[in-house]
C-alpha cells in the first residue's frame, strides 16, 4: 500500500521526465513539455545572456557562429612529425602530462 501511495503520483504526473529503471535513470516524454515562452522570447533571453557573459561553458554556442577558421602553419606535416620524434624526453613528458588526465 505504501508503494502505491508513493508511486502513483509520480506515474500520473505530466512531467517532461519520468524516473526509469535504465542507464539514464529517466525516460523523456517531449509531448508532456509545455513552454510558457515563445521561441522569440527564449532567443532574446539567450542572446542577452551571451552579451552579459552569463552562460556557462557549453551553453555559449547558441546561436552557432561561423566555424572556426582552419589553422595555418608554415610547417609541413612531415616537419611536425620529425620535430616530435626528436624532442627531448623532458619536453615529451611535459607535453604528455598536458594532454593526459593527470
Amino acid at each position: 500500500a505504501a508503494v502505491a501511495a508513493f508511486g502513483l503520483p509520480g506515474m500520473a504526473s505530466a512531467e517532461y521526465m519520468h524516473p526509469a529503471n535504465n542507464q539514464a535513470g529517466v525516460v523523456v516524454h517531449p509531448e508532456h513539455f509545455k513552454s510558457e515562452k515563445t521561441r522569440e522570447q527564449v532567443r532574446a533571453e539567450t542572446e542577452a545572456a551571451m552579451r552579459q557573459g552569463r552562460l556557462s561553458y557549453g551553453q555559449s554556442n547558441f546561436p552557432r557562429g561561423a566555424e572556426a577558421a582552419p589553422s595555418t602553419s608554415s610547417k609541413t606535416r612531415q616537419q611536425v612529425i620529425n620535430e616530435m620524434r626528436s624532442e627531448p624526453a623532458t619536453q615529451r613528458e611535459a607535453r604528455q602530462m598536458l594532454y593526459s588526465a593527470g
